[in-house]
């Protein structure tokens, strides 16, 4: 089969990179899930559309390649540029400019669209003529997607442009601003820019947009009240079904990464998943009772710290921090970062953060932020109080200080 550019199906390519290019760095003697030959048109299907911002290294075992990509560089994310390579045939895009063109006129029947389509558009080519299935099937899709309206009259189904009440012009900034920070930003990145952007990012998360598919795939399905089958990697490599009901998506501010917490079918737990390793969405049957099922999120969602689920027990933790009385900003970033719990002032200098949450070492990032501060730090899981003392005596070891330097 002849190399080809464009392509069906973007999931091949998106799992290719990330085992290749963003995790794995596989080269093409050690990547086993597909022939040699098809390793190479889809890597240079790759490196055509990501041209600039991909590079290789030489090992023992062979070339390795690898994104180069800066998150702090100007312009759209270049990841977006995978989704402009959909196939498609001369008779879509001819469809599609026609199709566009007669209803600018006014609406139309999908059999006046057919007869409009071969008698003005084709009538001096040799192009095929389409039948009225294959237009009355791009008008639906159309509408569909929102660029068409389908209104009944009597037995006729009439097709418009749909009206266009958004000023682009005018929100040409907020477009900007969220194609590139907000998730599915690969929508805005189709709308024309005219300038270069005006904003500049610190933390700015470029993979995010790998998982686009997904998300909106999962999203459906929370619209419709459906559940949804998922395919999911597993760490071994290997595919597995899992059947949940989507309840929300989180996405974190410290990494990037895209979670979906669903409940599961098979036992009724609330479980989290990431969305890089889901390979698949396909809707299911509605879900019994959306309010039963809301209600239980409000109740987890009450100990929530971060993805993890826990094991139906939360943990307790308790922090004392020194803070003096000029000292208002520690106070302050300790009431504005916590994500639940309490704070409570003991006395002129001392200040007690509470929390009860599914999985008390998801914390521990946090909580290092207030070394040199902390009076004292207890948690009911005995693990996660004597990783933190291990941690601090570690660091104690490495850096050296005073006998009494680790409270």
């Amino acid at each position: 089969m002849p190399y080809r550019e464009l392509i069906k199906n973007l999931e091949g390519i998106r799992g290719l990179l990330r085992d290749i290019y963003v995790n794995g760095f596989r080269g093409r003697e050690d990547y086993g899930q597909m022939s040699k030959r098809s390793y190479d048109d889809e890597a240079r299907r790759i490196r055509n559309w990501l041209e600039g911002y991909t590079a290789s290294y030489y090992t023992d075992t062979g070339k390795k390649a690898f994104l180069l990509i800066d998150s702090r560089q100007e312009g759209p994310n270049p990841l977006y540029r995978i989704f402009r390579a959909k196939s498609f045939t001369d008779l879509d895009i001819t469809l599609h400019f026609c199709l566009l063109d007669m209803l600018a006129e006014g609406p139309k029947t999908a059999a006046e669209c057919t007869e409009l389509f071969c008698g003005r558009y084709l009538e001096d080519g040799d192009f095929p003529f389409p039948d009225e299935g294959t237009v009355r099937n791009k008008l639906r899709e159309y509408a569909d997607m929102g660029l068409l309206t389908a209104e009944k009259q009597g037995k006729k189904l009439l097709y418009a442009l749909a009206p266009q009440t958004v000023g682009l012009e005018e929100w040409q900034d907020a477009v900007d601003l969220f194609s590139e920070s907000a998730p599915l930003g690969v929508i805005g990145s189709y709308f024309p820019r005219q300038q270069a952007s005006v904003f500049r990012f610190k933390h700015r998360y470029l993979l995010g947009a790998l998982d686009s598919e997904v998300m909106l795939a999962l999203l459906l399905c929370m619209r419709e009240k459906r559940m949804a089958e998922l395919t999911v990697r597993s760490r071994s490599g290997k595919n597995r079904i899992s059947v949940m009901c989507p309840v929300r998506l989180y996405l974190s501010a410290r990494t990037g990464r895209q979670y979906l917490l669903g409940l599961r079918r098979e036992d009724h737990r609330l479980v989290f998943t990431r969305l890089d390793m889901i390979r698949g969405v396909r809707p299911g049957a509605p879900v019994q009772d959306p309010e039963a099922l809301e209600a239980r999120w409000q109740a987890f969602n009450r100990h929530q710290w971060g993805v993890s689920s826990g094991g139906g027990k939360t943990d307790r933790v308790t922090m004392v921090v020194y803070a003096a009385p000029w000292e208002g900003h520690i106070v302050q970033r300790l009431q504005r970062e916590k994500r639940l719990g309490t704070v409570t002032q003991t006395d002129e200098r001392h200040w007690k953060f509470e929390a009860e949450v599914w999985n008390a070492e998801e914390m521990l990032h946090w909580v290092r932020t207030f070394i040199g501060r902390i009076e004292s730090f207890d948690c009911t899981n005995p693990a996660v109080t004597e990783r933190y003392r291990n941690d601090l005596l570690a660091m104690a070891a490495l850096y050296g200080g005073e006998d009494d330097a680790v409270q």
